[in-house]
């Protein structure tokens, strides 16, 4: 194995734990916006705390059904 086919590893390593890393924290932050909206957060705000659009934040975390 050459130094380019070392680079072109190390590189797919990299972008590997990155995309894991990626999902963990998306996974986190999906759960919190359910938690925030179940504990009467509304979209609007939970999109000002995170930088995403209300309508994504709504989409992710819709208002709970009621029993």
């Amino acid at each position: 194995m050459d130094e380019l086919d070392e680079r072109i590893q190390a590189a797919a390593k990299k972008r590997t734990r990155a995309e894991e890393a990626f999902t963990r924290a998306d996974a986190e932050l999906r759960t919190l916006l359910v938690e925030g909206r179940a504990a009467g957060k509304g979209p609007s705000h939970m999109a000002k705390l995170t930088g995403f659009t209300r309508e994504w934040v709504a989409k992710i975390a819709p208002l709970p059904k009621s029993s």
